[in-house]
């Protein structure tokens, strides 16, 4: 089975521009192959979710393998360098049955059963000048207003063209237009939609394209300020504001996240109301292989968090199983890390985090309540010899609502990544 659809390829005369340039010259078809580079990255991944209560499916239960080829061209030489990017992705069943799908690793046929295979195919042009590059086609991206999901077998992929450029010392600007995805397990590009968690908003509304743009500033050494603003046509906009900083203190480091983000409806406003203003403090101190970390996040506003459908939102308490995103929702968390290197287990790893809230309102109701989340997890990534680098996380997570499915899940997954060329 194989999927590869008209938009996760470049407009054609940029495509035909980026070959013909590459080839004008041998030089420039000397920088354009020298400079390029390939990796192919396997994952697999068993996924066990057992709701504990409520109607419904009570197991989300399936195995699989997936593999992402990433081919980079270098640029072509002069002023204006052109080169051409690839991402090949396949997923595969190991594992699954009616009744245990929507682990979201395996698209779901229309007769309740899993895909054997599912593949997909991802091209994009680039264009640099100096230090700024515009890249159009396939994005996996990791910003403040989108940022794609990669914790299945494959990512979620966006469509579109985005422009980064870091001509000025310490400030990087990014900014684009994005108007497709392809979710983690689908081959089929479909329009961006609005999130709907917990019936926040209406579901299935769709927006033509995302518009963004945003600046990240390291204005002092250990400090990067963050501003990222975000139009969603004709739903909402939103405007991201972040501090960053990490410093020495006595023997250890803290670290600090704090993020402010405004969401309104827009335009046409065909979600209805968007009026949400999310608060999020994270605050680490890691000592001597150990890391202790206080986290806050508060929801204020007449709706809950506004985000694109199936990618992960910017948020400090967003977790394994959930979001703590809701209406007037307040949510606190504990986290603890710890390497073993300081133990001589070099690699090996561990993270637990509790996280707990009130007072959250549910939408169309006069509902209020609260919910926690447990996550642990063990890793362990090879130090050396032929397996270097490969890895093994454990992941546990209990997760109980006083208006949603209460949930328990188990996630195994091993991963490698072999450089090609």
């Amino acid at each position: 089975m194989f999927a590869a659809s008209r938009q996760a390829f470049p407009p054609a005369h940029l495509l035909s521009l980026a070959i013909a340039a590459s080839l004008a010259a041998p030089i420039a078809q000397a920088a354009f192959v020298e400079d390029s580079s390939a990796s192919l990255t396997a994952t697999n991944i068993y996924f066990n979710r057992d709701f504990r209560e409520g109607d419904g499916q009570n197991k989300r239960e399936e195995w699989g393998q997936g593999f992402r080829l990433d081919v980079q061209s270098g640029f072509t030489e002069g002023t204006v360098g052109f080169g051409l990017d690839a991402m090949g992705l396949l997923g595969i069943k190991l594992d699954s049955g009616k009744g245990r799908t929507g682990t979201d690793l395996l698209p779901v046929h229309d007769d309740g059963r899993s895909a054997d295979e599912f593949s997909r195919l991802g091209m994009t042009a680039k264009v640099k000048v100096s230090a700024t590059e515009f890249r159009y086609g396939s994005h996996v991206p990791e910003l403040p207003v989108v940022k794609a999901s990669d914790s299945r077998l494959l990512p979620q992929v966006f469509e579109g063209g985005l422009l980064t450029s870091s001509e000025l010392e310490g400030l990087t600007f990014t900014g684009g237009r994005l108007d497709k995805v392809i979710d983690r397990a689908s081959t089929n590009e479909e329009d961006l939609v609005l999130a709907s968690k917990n019936r926040r908003f209406a579901a299935g509304i769709s927006a033509d394209h995302l518009d963004l743009a945003g600046v990240d500033y390291k204005f002092a050494p250990g400090f990067t300020g963050r501003y990222y603003f975000a139009d969603l046509d004709d739903l909402y906009r939103q405007h991201f504001f972040g501090l960053l900083s990490s410093h020495k203190l006595g023997a250890g480091t803290l670290s600090n996240d704090l993020r402010l983000i405004l969401s309104k409806d827009s335009g046409a406003s065909k979600a209805g109301k968007v009026d949400n203003r999310a608060i999020n403090a994270m605050l680490s101190y890691g000592i001597s292989g150990h890391k202790f970390g206080l986290g806050f996040q508060d929801m204020s506003g007449d709706t809950g968090f506004a985000y694109i459908d199936g990618s992960d939102p910017f948020l400090i308490n967003f977790v394994q199983i959930n979001d703590f995103a809701n209406a007037d929702q307040r949510s606190w968390q504990a986290r603890y890390d710890y390497s073993f290197a300081s133990f001589g287990l070099p690699g090996l790893s561990f993270m637990t985090r509790y996280i707990t809230s009130d007072d959250a309102r549910v939408a169309g109701s006069n509902q209020r309540g609260g919910e926690w989340e447990r996550d642990i997890e063990l890793k362990y990534v090879v130090q050396s010899g032929p397996l270097k680098d490969l890895y093994i996380r454990a992941r546990n997570a209990s997760f109980r609502s006083d208006f949603a499915r209460d949930a328990d899940e188990n996630r195994i997954i091993v991963g490698y990544s072999l450089p090609i060329w």
